[in-house]
C-alpha cells in the first residue's frame, strides 16, 4: 500500500508542475487572469498530496509499535490488558 501512497503524491506533484509551468509558459499569452488561478491551484496541491502521502491506512498498525521508552510501554501494555513485552 505504501507504493501506492507514492504513486499519487507523485501523480500530484506532476500536475502541480504541469500547472505551474502551463501557466507561465503557455495560458500567461491568451489571459493573465487564467494563469494566476492556475497556479493558485498549482499551490493547494503539494499540501494535499503531502497529507495523502502520509496518511496511515488500515493495514498500519503503528499504535503497535513500541515507543523506546519501557515504562511507558509498561503502563500501555498494562492499559490495553497485554502481557508484558520481553527485553
Amino acid at each position: 500500500m505504501y507504493a501506492r501512497r507514492r504513486h499519487v503524491y507523485f501523480w500530484m506533484m506532476g500536475a502541480c508542475l504541469a500547472l505551474f509551468v502551463g501557466a507561465w509558459a503557455v495560458v500567461r499569452l491568451f489571459s493573465m487572469p487564467v494563469a494566476i488561478g492556475m497556479c493558485v491551484v498549482a499551490m493547494v496541491i503539494p499540501p494535499i498530496a503531502a497529507m495523502a502521502a502520509n496518511r496511515r491506512g488500515p493495514e498500519d498498525r503503528w499504535w503497535d509499535d513500541p515507543s523506546g521508552d519501557p515504562k511507558s510501554d509498561e503502563w500501555w501494555d498494562e492499559l490495553d490488558g497485554k502481557k508484558r513485552r520481553g527485553p
